[in-house]
């Protein structure tokens, strides 16, 4: 039944919304050139890796020595944009069709944290990532990791239909409030180097 309804909302979201869609492409493509996607292997159910799609809020500027810059120096003014309004996670909206995310879920990370999780962290994975999630409306990127993780293993125990409507109903007010909003991504408060 979850997953009718999530292909329902996510080809009807992909629709209505394809105006804005376009949009944001061309403002990317302009401002970044291409890619305008892109596209990041993540862990999903269980750890299995899929491709993420966003929209690409990054420059490829480099240093002297030709290492990228960090995040911080190539993230452009449309790119804080995007991100503050969670604009560029609506390409995930295709990953939602194509059942590699949930639209309700512990957001997907990156692989190489994979072997760092401590058992109980990694059961954050027994549920599908989601473009938004409990510790998304919980304090998003001001929590600490060992904070963060408690949520997400949380939502895996407490997971249901009508949560997952409140977590995009509380979702969507913040995104239109900008409240607990963050321009610089997932990890401001550091990589996660394994559980104490």
């Amino acid at each position: 039944m979850k997953r009718m309804i999530e292909l329902v909302i996510a080809s009807l979201s992909l629709l209505l919304l394809s105006p804005v869609l376009l949009t944001i492409a061309i403002a990317v493509r302009w401002r970044l050139g291409s890619p305008v996607i892109f596209r990041a292997v993540r862990p999903g159910l269980y750890g299995k890796p899929f491709c993420m799609y966003k929209f690409r809020t990054m420059t490829n500027d480099c240093d002297a020595t030709g290492k990228l810059l960090p995040n911080k120096q190539r993230v452009t003014k449309l790119g804080e944009f995007l991100r503050r309004t969670s604009l560029d996670e609506l390409p995930q909206l295709v990953n939602v069709i194509k059942g590699e995310m949930s639209l309700v879920g512990p957001r997907p990370l990156v692989m190489e944290y994979l072997p760092l999780y401590s058992a109980e962290q990694f059961r954050r994975h027994n549920v599908k990532p989601g473009i938004t999630g409990w510790a998304q409306i919980n304090g998003r990127t001001s929590v600490s990791w060992k904070e963060k993780f408690e949520l997400d293993v949380w939502y895996v125990d407490h997971h249901s239909f009508s949560l997952d409507m409140r977590i995009l109903w509380l979702t969507i007010l913040k995104v239109f409030t900008h409240s607990d909003g963050n321009s610089t991504g997932e990890t401001e408060y550091g990589d996660f180097s394994g559980s104490n």
